[in-house]
């Protein structure tokens, strides 16, 4: 299984969850190919919000990854694309607009038992230290949701 996690800076919401999976598949000894990405480039090339890392290293997590954005290439190199949000859904669904097959691009919330139909993981980057940590709490749960899918 390869899967792509996308929110819009790729150095907050998407890295979380992709270092988040990666520590969860690893102790369930699952073999997921996993990457992320940003709906827009300002912040290609950089770390992680150092806010994030921190909220991370807190739990045991370790965000290396370098922010890049989403091509239409990736469509074909992974299976599952997931939105942080709504509007970073739509931004991939354009991008994918016209491939065929059709990629399977979905809400990461929709594999978080406790949301509610179309929830999304809220962008912390204009907010304090809280906001990381609910986007922790929220990737914790939708990413074992996953997992327990795959």
């Amino acid at each position: 299984m390869r899967i792509c996690f996308v929110c819009l800076g790729n150095i907050c919401r998407s890295p979380t969850a992709e270092a988040v999976m990666r520590a969860l598949a690893a102790r369930a000894g699952k073999h997921v190919e996993l990457d992320s990405a940003g709906t827009g480039g300002w912040h290609v090339g950089e770390s992680p919000d150092p806010r994030s890392r921190d909220a991370a290293a807190r739990r045991g997590y370790e965000l290396v990854h370098r922010a890049r954005k989403l091509e239409r290439d990736d469509f074909g190199r992974f299976d599952l694309i997931l939105a942080m949000d709504h509007q970073n859904l739509a931004a991939i669904e354009r991008l994918a607009r016209g491939l065929v097959p059709p990629p399977s691009i979905v809400l990461l919330r929709s594999f978080d038992a406790s949301a509610s139909l179309g929830a999304e993981v809220p962008d912390p980057y204009a907010g304090g230290s809280d906001g990381f940590e609910e986007v922790l709490d929220i990737c914790e749960r939708a990413c074992a949701g996953l997992l327990e899918t795959i």
